[in-house]
């Protein structure tokens, strides 16, 4: 029988707010990252959306955000954190390399400056993700993530050729909606509440 997961991205910070990047390290939600985290929860019970488990990566933006949608015991997975930039985090955004022509990423970039390369942030929440659905009674599961880890989790079942012809963006607080069934998700949806938000 299919499985849901809902994987979801933190609310804005003081980071996204100053286009700084963040990565391994960490800053606070900003006003309107509190309020879209809000918002989710409220769309969530209105819906009558309800989990049987809640995750979230390590890192605090992502556990503050989760905490906002739901008041649920959950438990935090270093397998889910975001993409780590090395040297580069902190820094303004504009150093960030150009995507790579060929497969449309940083590739593997940031390991000469202390990184992670795309492929090996793909494969830890790839794995990561699979074993929690793979629990028992993880019906309905959310996790709560950031925007690199997820968008290389999606990247692992649509190309991008995919992403760009449905629009897919993953605006801070989107949640993107999986089936998942013998070791395999599949795309549902994205649902972007702050669809207005620029990071």
């Amino acid at each position: 029988m299919a499985k849901t997961l809902y994987m979801m991205r933190h609310g804005e910070t003081l980071f996204n707010r100053l286009k700084k990047i963040q990565g391994a390290c960490d800053s606070p939600l900003t006003p309107k990252g509190i309020a879209d985290a809000q918002r989710v929860g409220a769309y969530f019970q209105a819906q009558g959306i309800t989990f049987d488990h809640a995750y979230s990566s390590t890192q605090e933006r992502a556990s503050d955000t989760l905490e906002l949608v739901t008041k649920q015991p959950y438990e935090r997975l270093k397998g889910i954190k975001e993409w780590k930039f090395g040297v580069f985090e902190g820094e303004s955004e504009v150093l960030n390399p150009k995507p790579d022509p060929v497969r449309r990423s940083h590739g593997d970039f940031f390991c000469q400056y202390g990184g992670e390369s795309d492929l090996q942030v793909q494969e830890r929440v790839v794995k990561t993700l699979t074993a929690v659905m793979a629990r028992p009674n993880h019906q309905q599961v959310l996790a709560v993530s950031h925007g690199g880890a997820s968008f290389m989790f999606l990247r692992q079942w649509l190309s991008m050729d995919e992403i760009e012809q449905q629009g897919i963006v993953l605006h801070n607080c989107a949640v993107i909606k999986y089936q998942y069934d013998a070791g395999r998700f599949t795309f549902e949806k994205i649902i972007n509440l702050a669809a207005t938000d620029k990071n």
